[in-house]
């Protein structure tokens, strides 16, 4: 009998870097099909494989179209992070790894954010140093700069520090005005020849409006402005009708949203029974999943995104506005598809037992929280009289928050009370006042029931053992509690040493109310890791829960819209899995990478509005409190309008000052007056340029 043609080998990237691990060496392509032999995978799907561990870090291409472990040739993958001196560090790919500082004349063509490999050639003081041998991936190919002039050649100054580079402007309109900010796309690379260049493809202008901040920052990010054509189409062409079919008919429910005033996409609706026990609160979800189909188009953008954006004068959404304002928005007195969580509490606020299900809901008022406020805490007869049909509901919901509230504070969950900046834009859509947004008690009423409804489909989820993207927060590191320990006695403020959330929570309410409440809320909050994504559950030290993800905010943030996926799947008991774990392990690196950018992105755009904000308003004088000490300066926060400034060591002139680390203060060699963090200044404003994001103060003598 004749014996046929072998099949061809399943491969996998385990599988390939074994071979490459017992080769012992650096491997061709054509070496490689020859040790797979007859039953050898074809061509194309050997080089994918060897591209995504190239993408990796794990592989390198050397000369020649060989390939070789990275771990085997000294070489760590990573990504180029470069400081103002010019030099730079690479982030290993591998956590747990040390930085690998790069000097700026062995960048080897590469620049700030690429993805790179670098070859350790030797320690110094005990720190690894090396040399970059290999760009692995760029960052991007676009740039943005101000336009400068020299010898009738434009050139392109790239607005963040990192990129110490200027690029030569060749190709497309060169006819344009020094000073201008403009996007370009990177035609030659530092080190390609002849010289670094770049082709302008937009022009923002100068940074003097919100608008154009809001603007650079959009580009400067890369976040997505527009839908594609064919999304927007897919979102256009949803089903309108609202069915029972299937689901828990809930429209007889007095649900309610309560959001802010200029909120136009409405993700949760409650609604609050008060039982013989104690009480049932139902949290009903928009269904986006019912319309958000995986592999679909929408999914694809809403993925990308990770989530919406929100800035003062415009929104940047996760889903199209046919979706995230329309069928998904939980709109009051109209019939909308969701996902409920029912929970049971006792009268001490205690969760006694929780269901989920598909459900129809009809939201009875959109309210607002000022609203709320008004009639719950202010007992405001006119706005009560108003809100009759719900009033006694809007109590009791009220009365569990508190409840709820004091049970989670007993656990010891941490709760941040720092003043966040509103920016109150005028009718021409310029700044009229940066004020404190104030936290009200309807505010917590929602923060607790969606705190509750999170923790519950999370421990729903594990307690079934399935996979799920968990929203984790790690303990803050030993040397940030210690630092932190060091300015609470610097202080004077008495602290146990337990590093536990509620030791950590004790401290801020021994504070509340006393002149050190701001800073060592904003300290403590520096001190913590970030919270992230996980496809493993590692609990969240902040809020003292061992079992905590994001259910309650589909239409703005993709890991919701995951979850309502794996909890629909159960709930209709399919044995299938939504999501593969490994799936689950890339979503998480991306969407906590997104949440990063995002956060970013949103700093740096309140950073320069608060610049800009303050530009016609030199010479002036502010209080402020000193919110941070180094060796070059303090920075001072603006009381009332939320500004920080820095004021630089150089413009004491009424002493020679040291810099004391232990004691967070500088301190007068003559005089011993110090600047010390916590203490309250007089200062004057020197300098706003929104251009270099540099913001000024001097000091105001008595």
């Amino acid at each position: 009998m004749k014996r046929g043609k072998k099949d061809p080998i399943s491969l996998t990237e385990d599988k390939m870097l074994r071979i490459f691990s017992n080769a012992r060496r650096p491997v061709g392509i054509d070496e490689l099909e020859n040790i797979f032999g007859q039953g050898r995978p074809n061509r194309r799907e050997l080089m994918k494989i060897i591209h995504s561990l190239i993408a990796k870090g794990r592989l390198i291409e050397l000369k020649n179209k060989r390939f070789g472990l990275t771990k085997e040739m000294n070489l760590v993958s990573g990504t180029l992070w470069c400081t103002r001196s010019g030099n730079g560090f690479v982030i290993p790919d591998t956590e747990g790894q040390r930085d690998v500082f790069v000097s700026s004349r062995n960048f080897n063509n590469a620049v700030h954010g690429d993805r790179v490999a670098v070859r350790l050639d030797h320690y110094f003081r005990g720190k690894p140093e090396g040399k970059i041998i290999r760009v692995i991936s760029r960052k991007s190919n676009k740039i943005i700069g101000f336009t400068k002039r020299y010898d009738n050649e434009l050139y392109l100054t790239p607005e963040d520090y990192r990129y110490n580079t200027e690029y030569r402007v060749v190709g497309g309109d060169t006819n344009i005005p020094d000073g201008q900010l403009a996007v370009a796309e990177i035609t030659a690379f530092p080190g390609d020849k002849p010289d670094p260049q770049c082709k302008i493809t937009r022009v923002i202008g100068e940074l003097t409006s919100l608008s154009t901040i809001t603007k650079f920052i959009e580009y400067k990010h890369s976040l997505a402005q527009r839908f594609s054509k064919a999304a927007e189409d897919e979102a256009a062409n949803v089903a309108p009708d609202i069915l029972p079919t299937g689901r828990k008919d809930l429209r007889e429910l007095k649900f309610v949203t309560i959001d802010g005033q200029n909120a136009r996409d409405f993700d949760d609706a409650v609604a609050v029974e008060r039982t013989s026990r104690g009480f049932t609160l139902h949290v009903a979800i928009a269904d986006v999943s019912h319309y958000v189909k995986p592999g679909s188009l929408l999914d694809e953008e809403a993925y990308k995104r990770g989530t919406s954006i929100y800035f003062p004068d415009r929104v940047l959404p996760m889903l199209p506005k046919a979706l995230s304002n329309g069928i998904c928005s939980l709109n009051p007195l109209e019939d909308r598809y969701t996902v409920t969580a029912s929970m049971r509490f006792d009268r001490q606020g205690t969760i006694t037992g929780s269901s989920f299900y598909p459900s129809v809901i009809k939201s009875n008022m959109r309210l607002t929280y000022e609203t709320v406020e008004a009639a719950t805490v202010n007992c405001d007869a006119k706005v009560r009289g108003k809100l009759d049909l719900c009033l006694a509901d809007l109590e009791d919901m009220a009365e569990l928050a508190a409840l709820i509230t004091c049970i989670r504070e007993s656990r010891g969950s941490i709760d941040f009370d720092l003043p966040e900046p509103a920016v109150i834009l005028d009718i021409k859509g310029g700044i009229s006042q940066i004020i404190r947004s104030e936290r009200l008690n309807s505010h917590r009423i929602i923060e607790e029931f969606m705190i509750s409804a999170n923790e519950a489909v999370a421990r729903f989820l594990e307690g079934r053992g399935l996979s799920a993207l968990f929203r984790i927060h790690e303990p803050p590191e030993k040397e940030k509690l210690r630092d932190f320990e060091r300015l609470l006695q610097s202080l004077g403020i008495g602290y146990k040493k337990k590093g536990t959330a509620g030791a950590l929570q004790d401290v801020l309410t021994n504070v509340c109310g006393t002149k050190y409440e701001f800073i060592v809320n904003r300290v403590l909050l520096r001190s913590m890791k970030q919270a992230r994504y996980s496809a493993v559950n590692r609990g969240h030290f902040g809020l003292a829960s061992d079992s905590y993800l994001h259910f309650t905010s589909p239409i703005r943030r993709y890991p919701d819209l995951v979850c309502h996926r794996i909890l629909k799947n159960i709930l209709a008991g399919t044995k299938e899995p939504v999501y593969k774990d490994e799936q689950l392990i890339t979503m998480a690196n991306h969407l906590s990478e997104r949440e990063r950018l995002v956060m970013d992105a949103e700093r740096e755009l309140e950073e320069r509005i608060r610049i800009l904000y303050m530009k016609d308003k030199l010479g002036e004088t502010f209080q402020g409190v000193i919110s941070h000490v180094t060796s070059f300066g303090f920075f001072v926060e603006l009381t009332g309008i939320f500004v920080e400034g820095l004021v630089l060591v150089s413009s004491l002139v009424d002493d020679y000052y040291n810099y004391e680390e232990e004691r967070y203060r500088i301190i007068g060699s003559r005089t011993r007056r110090s600047y010390r963090i916590g203490d309250t200044v007089a200062v004057k404003v020197v300098l706003a340029d929104v251009t270099s994001s540099r913001l000024h103060f001097e000091v105001c003598l008595p």
